[in-house]
């Protein structure tokens, strides 16, 4: 995915990081600090179309479909190579 120009960091963001660090803090301002950080970030967030959700739903469930049968079938294939060695020597059980 291409990067925004919203998501490179502006000048004023990183000249006010810098003042802030240089700060010392207390609790109470790190915490107003973290918390202010926080709703900036979450105003970035852009939500998805519906479009845009269903189609992301439909790969994970796909994804997760074919790695549960990859999983499985290795499962089958070890459990019959165990019964094998340390069976009774029937590959079908």
């Amino acid at each position: 995915m291409a990067r925004k120009i919203a998501d490179e960091p502006s000048e004023d963001v990183v000249v006010n990081a810098r003042k802030d660090s240089a700060e010392k803090r207390s609790p109470i301002g790190r915490l107003s600090l973290f918390i202010r950080q926080v709703v900036n970030e979450l105003k970035k967030v852009v939500t998805p179309t519906r479009k845009e959700l269903v189609s992301y739903t439909g790969v994970v469930l796909i994804f997760v479909v074919i790695m549960m049968a990859l999983v499985g079938g290795l499962d089958w294939v070890f459990s019959l190579a165990v019964n094998y060695i340390f069976g009774n020597g029937d590959i079908t059980s």
